[in-house]
């Protein structure tokens, strides 16, 4: 009992975890900020290609 103890006191000390989590906490905020922005300027380069497209055709 006394190592199973000792083994979840050393578990909870251990601070590794936390830079995982850090890391998946940053990786989460720039895939928000990815489909935030990648939307709006899909959607731009979309309306520049047809302007061109229909300046070509006209």
């Amino acid at each position: 009992m006394q190592a199973l103890t000792t083994s979840l006191k050393q578990f909870w000390r251990d601070e590794e975890g936390a830079s995982a989590i850090e890391y998946a906490l940053v990786a989460a905020m720039v895939a928000v900020a990815l489909v935030t922005f990648i939307t709006p300027i899909r959607n731009a380069v979309k309306a520049i290609f047809g302007d061109i497209q229909t300046a070509l055709t006209s």
